[in-house]
């Protein structure tokens, strides 16, 4: 015993020396590409989903989780930024012939979490640039395999890193090898801290399932695509137990967008590419043995904006230089609170708000002069203000079938007044094209809601 400690002292230094430090924990975020708020069976739906019905059933169900974006580039930079898209110059879907993407003054969630030891790997669509300055393994991973943008682009390469393994990625067999590659990342990662990044190619058309799955669910291939995304999330499950990992790993499944041509976004209305409820709506599920309450159910606002901030203090690392827009949810996660007090939610279309969401309401303000994916009228698409802002109480008309704003004054002024101090946070052409929308004249083609039947007397 050195001469200068007692012994007291010298028995809690030893013991502090013998302590192992305590590892972050894993993480496993599964993504999926249009799936629709409907598409699971603990979310209402008629298809089979055990394993993400387990997962529900073993951590916590979010019931108003939402994308920060209805389409899918600008909700992924969202995700691996916590930072609206139109912040990070991701306002729109990206194409093979685009030359930009993710710019590095951006700090992603594996670039967040690496300083803390953490091994990292992409697998499956990336979709925030294809060249390789923008690619997952110049972002923070240390591995990549997958498509680098959609899968109805062209050529639709697979690749692994920066290097092309198949010219034309074989769609049947992609969740398979996907989910092969996943295993194959927890198992080589077991003995440090490791984040997973899998965003499936699916339910994004055109679809694919491998013999295993085709054929055998019914409600047809749609049906047989997310039958196999759930034996994908039921071997990651058993991967973790393999290794003696599933306690110590926080597992999340979320979608980019709503559901486009199929699938369902359940009483929601709209579809992908729109604001409705229907395109931006997504499920949340979240599981952590011991640290995140079994069969739960939160019902407040929570956003894809929020899981780089709840992550970088789940484990213990710095938040990235540039202000994040999300907060951290872990008191919801962890049901210590039931509720968070937090700042409206701006719902954006390419560079253009439409709507916003505080508390139980829902606001629209601005929207397009034609249905998403229907060919431009005359003149072109354009972002039209509404003749009168439309208000709609997500509580008790999920559908948005119902405008209250008549009834709602000080609601409407107090979103409104919300939205005008946040948008002068944003970039000068995003605060511009928001001026140019609500300086616009208000035409018979700007499509008003369904007015509120009068109460009866």
């Amino acid at each position: 015993m050195p001469a200068n400690l007692n012994r007291r002292e010298f028995l809690a230094s030893a013991a502090g020396a013998l302590a192992a430090p305590t590892r972050p924990p894993n993480v496993v975020l599964i993504y999926c590409d249009d799936l629709g708020y409907g598409d699971l069976g603990c979310y209402g739906s008629n298809l089979r989903t055990p394993h993400l019905d387990r997962m529900a059933r073993e951590g916590m169900r979010f019931t108003h989780f939402y994308s920060a974006n209805p389409v899918c580039s600008p909700s992924r930079a969202a995700l691996l930024t916590g930072r609206y898209p139109t912040r990070v110059g991701v306002p729109r879907v990206l194409f093979p012939t685009d030359t930009t993407g993710l710019p590095d003054s951006e700090t992603t969630l594996a670039q967040t979490l690496k300083p803390r030891g953490y091994k990292t790997m992409c697998v499956g669509k990336w979709h925030l640039g294809h060249l390789p300055q923008f690619l997952p393994t110049s972002r923070g991973f240390d591995e990549y395999f997958g498509i680098p943008y959609s899968n109805d682009m062209s050529p639709r390469l697979l690749l692994h890193n920066t290097e092309v393994v198949e010219q034309t990625a074989t769609l049947e067999t992609l969740t398979p090898r996907y989910t092969e590659q996943a295993v194959q990342f927890i198992e080589r990662s077991r003995n440090s801290p490791f984040f997973l990044y899998l965003p499936h190619t699916y339910p994004h058309i055109p679809l694919g399932a491998s013999p295993r799955f085709r054929g055998k669910s019914p409600a047809g291939l749609y049906g047989d695509v997310i039958e196999e995304l759930d034996w994908s999330t039921g071997e990651i499950f058993a991967a973790l137990k393999k290794h003696g990992l599933d306690d110590n790993t926080l597992m999340l499944f979320s979608s980019d967008n709503g559901p486009w041509f199929q699938g369902s976004p359940g009483r929601l209305r709209g579809r992908k590419g729109m604001t409705w409820e229907g395109g931006i709506r997504e499920p949340f599920l979240a599981r952590f043995p011991g640290r995140i309450p079994a069969g739960k159910t939160c019902s407040s606002i929570a956003s894809t904006l929020d899981v780089l901030p709840t992550l970088a203090r789940l484990c213990g690392a710095p938040l990235p230089a540039n202000p994040v827009d999300g907060i951290d949810i872990w008191p919801l996660l962890s049901g210590a609170q039931t509720a968070l007090s937090r700042e409206a939610l701006l719902c954006f279309d390419d560079v253009y708000l439409q709507c916003a969401r505080w508390d139980r309401w829902k606001l629209h303000l601005a929207r397009y002069n034609n249905v998403t994916y229907s060919p431009a009228p005359a003149g072109g698409r354009v972002n039209f203000p509404l003749r009168a802002p439309e208000l709609y109480d997500l509580l008790s008309d999920p559908d948005e079938s119902y405008d209250v704003a008549p009834e709602n004054p000080k609601i409407v002024a107090e979103i409104r007044a919300r939205v005008d101090r946040l948008m002068t946070t944003f970039p000068a052409g995003i605060r511009q094209a928001y001026a140019e929308t609500m300086s616009r004249p208000v035409g018979s083609h700007a499509v008003g809601a369904v007015t509120r039947p009068a109460p009866k007397k």
